[in-house]
């Protein structure tokens, strides 16, 4: 039976959360996967609470629709935790993934989710202003989806971001962006 993993992205406007999703995805075809990125907004402006979804699968992937009861949700902005239900139909024993700046245990308890998820965090904020300069999550959040995911390996999360901001940005910031992305895979933790 083909397995998909099915992943919804909360961010805000500006933060990246459609780019990260299509370069995990495309990463995935270095491991022979499926998948399909897209997002889920309308006129919200630089800001405004997105939403971005993910598929991967060792199949061909035939839905063409918004992702219902995700495995994993990915958060990159801390406030949205407050402001969003980010658990909304997160199937039970899913995975949550935030940008925090405190333990998972302290996160887990913010939600009130009492065990019902897996919950990881990462400071992604802290890592991006250390090794970009700026606080821009989607890097790094990448990096920790990556680990806790474990579909995809770093090699193929680190070639793929090569590749793709290679065309796009000096050489000096493709680095410190892939150093980013590997600080967040050693330095995410869960409970």
């Amino acid at each position: 039976m083909p397995k998909m993993v099915e992943i919804r992205w909360h961010a805000r406007g500006g933060q990246g959360a459609v780019l990260a999703s299509r370069y995990l995805a495309a990463s995935a075809i270095r491991e022979n996967l499926y998948f399909q990125a897209f997002p889920q907004f309308g006129t919200e402006r630089m800001g405004a609470p997105i939403v971005a979804y993910t598929r991967i699968s060792d199949a061909p992937i035939n839905l063409r629709c918004a992702i219902e009861e995700p495995d994993m949700v990915v958060v990159l902005d801390p406030t949205l935790l407050k402001a969003v239900n980010v658990t909304a139909n997160l199937k039970e024993g899913g995975s949550i993934i935030a940008n925090y700046p405190g333990t998972p245990k302290e996160l887990a308890q913010e939600l009130n989710v009492d065990g019902k998820f897996k919950v990881y965090a990462v400071d992604a904020y802290k890592i991006s202003t250390e090794e970009l300069g700026r606080p821009i999550p989607n890097t790094p959040m990448v990096g920790a989806l990556a680990r806790v995911l474990g579909l995809i390996s770093l090699d193929n999360i680190l070639a793929e971001f090569e590749e793709q901001f290679s065309h796009r940005f000096k050489p000096e910031i493709v680095q410190k962006n892939l150093k980013a992305v590997r600080r967040a895979y050693e330095e995410v933790q869960g409970i």
